[in-house]
This record gives C-alpha cells, structure tokens and sequence, in this order.
C-alpha cells in the first residue's frame, strides 16, 4: 500500500511554510503546493490527506475537491477556511470533505482533523482493496453466470432462478457450482459479500455504475 502523506495546498507562502514546518515537527510525511494545478500536475503517487484553502486563483479549494472526486484519488480533504467562506466550507463538507478549518485554527485541532482524515483514508483504501479483488474474481465469470449471481444474492432459491431466467434447476446448479469455484467461495454468504463489496462502484452484470 502507498504510503500516506498529507498533500497541503496554499498560496500564501507564509501559511504553507509555517503549517509544512509544523506538521513535519510532528512526523508527518508533508507535500506543499502553491496552486491547485500544481498540485495536480504533480504525477507521484498521491494517498492520505489533502489540506487545501478555499479561496485560491485559478482554481479554488472545492473545484479541486471535485477534481480530486473524479480522479477518484485516495485523499481525504479537509478544507481551511476564512470567517467569511464558513457557507463554502460547510457546501464542501455535504460534497464530501472530512473537516473544515476556519482561520485561524488551533495547532491541536489540525492535528486531530489529519489524523481522523488519515485513519478514515486507510479504511477507505482496504475498502478499495477489497472492491479490486471482488472485481477481479467477478470478470473470471461468463455473462451467464452474472445473471445467476444476480439472482442467487437477491435470495433467490435454483427453482426460482431457473424460471426467471429460462434455463433448467440443473444448469442453475451447474453455474452456480462453476461461480463458487471461481470465485472461491465456500458458501452464499461469501458471495454475498462479494456482491456487497462491488455494490457501489460495480454493478452484478459487470457494467460500471
């Protein structure tokens, strides 16, 4: 897995040095960016946590938060804020961000939002992990036998699936034991939470959501 770092992303010189100083004083892996453009034209890996400021030229803190989104980078973003831009702040964290900032801010409050940003970032990418791996064992499968797995994780029993799909309890039987094997799967329940795992980003029928 990708080491974590916390991306931080200014334009006031001033401010970045000083929080990229204080942040590494505590350990922290720091990237300073003065632009968001920077920032994305940067092409080494980018996992952890994004710290990035509202009110930027070119491009600002939520249109970057949005880019970040539909790159699908595995940040966490937390969006620092001045008095005036609390309702931007507040529109970032409805659209996903994990915290808002409002300068000027507590050194121990940044510190437990990056963590908190941190933690949530690793669950989400053994989540992806795991989404991966289901993927990939779910294209092992024919268009058949996704259509029967569709069936079998909504409940329903071979005689059922069989009507449904026009084909014998014998050939549901046939793929399902063709979908426990390639999936590895030792019982429905597995799965299931294949099924569950891929139930946001994938559809049963292997189409993209």
């Amino acid at each position: 897995m990708v080491e974590q770092a916390v991306f931080l992303v200014d334009d006031d010189d001033d401010v970045r040095k000083a929080l990229t100083f204080a942040l590494e004083m505590e350990g922290f892996s720091v990237r300073s960016f003065r632009s968001a453009r920077a920032f994305l034209q940067d092409g080494q890996n980018k996992c952890g946590c994004l710290i990035t400021d509202v009110r930027m030229p070119d491009m600002d803190g939520l249109e970057l938060q949005r880019t970040v989104a539909q790159q699908k980078l595995p940040l966490s973003v937390i969006v620092i804020t001045g008095h005036g831009d609390i309702p931007i702040a507040v529109e970032a964290m409805l659209a996903g961000a994990v915290d808002f900032l409002e300068k000027p801010f507590e050194h121990t409050l940044l510190l437990s939002s990056i963590r908190r940003a941190l933690e949530l970032n690793k669950n989400r990418g053994d989540r992806r992990a795991e989404i991966n791996k289901a993927k990939e064992l779910l294209a092992l499968l024919t268009d058949r036998e996704r259509m029967v797995l569709e069936k079998l994780t909504l409940g329903r029993p071979n005689k059922i699936v069989a009507h449904e799909l026009g084909i014998s309890i014998r050939t549901v039987e046939v793929h399902r034991a063709s979908i426990m094997k390639k999936t590895r799967a030792q019982s429905l329940s597995d799965l299931v939470r294949i099924a569950i795992a891929i139930d946001r980003d994938f559809d049963i029928a292997g189409q993209p959501t």
